[in-house]
């Protein structure tokens, strides 16, 4: 268990969530969740670091009217999987603060991108979301690990690197743990 005095439920907007080495949630395990809001009512965010192996111009021509076919596609969570949700952010090099546009449609991601050639943005098939009280329980069965916003990691880094760059600079043990193999009994 991480010694952690921080107010999880108050930080956890803008965060990155990590699934602990011993998730075994087949939606959830090595997940790196980019939490866009978190409210008593609910939390949604989406799973940056599973690649659908895809852009967008692959699942829908249209994006290219926009400049956007080329924009990677994410498994972004088991909800809604149909849907395609674009977000773009980036960090100022100065300040350190991070900035996060979620939910944009195509047309307000084309600006954003004119307006900020430095923003990164994704896209993403689906969502993960938590009802009422839902994440609080789980992070209270330590079955997640909130982070502050790691913005090298998430820009820089993919898969099961990302995921494993955050926990170990969070707590060595968990990164230890994080080094196991997904599947011991093929190893």
């Amino acid at each position: 268990m991480l010694d952690d005095s921080r107010d999880e439920n108050s930080e956890i907007t803008g965060s990155l969530m990590l699934a602990h080495p011993h998730l075994k949630d087949p939606n959830f395990v090595r997940s790196v969740v980019l939490m866009a809001n978190h409210e008593e009512e609910g939390s949604i965010g989406v799973v940056v670091n599973k690649s659908a192996g895809l852009n967008l111009n692959e699942v829908d021509p249209s994006f290219s009217e926009f400049g956007l076919g080329d924009v990677p596609l994410y498994i972004g969570g088991p909800v809604s999987t149909d849907q395609v949700i674009l977000a773009a952010w980036n960090s100022d090099p100065h300040s350190g603060e991070f900035r996060l546009f979620f939910g944009l449609d195509p047309a307000m991601a084309k600006q954003r991108v004119e307006e900020d050639p430095r923003l990164k943005i994704r896209a993403f098939r689906g969502y993960a979301g938590w009802g009422k009280g839902q994440l609080e329980s789980e992070l209270s069965d330590d079955a997640w690990i909130v982070s502050e916003m790691d913005c090298f990691a998430l820009s820089q880094l993919e898969g099961d690197e990302l995921w494993r760059h955050v926990i170990i600079n969070i707590n060595l043990e968990l990164g230890l743990m994080s080094m196991a193999p997904e599947r011991p009994e093929v190893n």
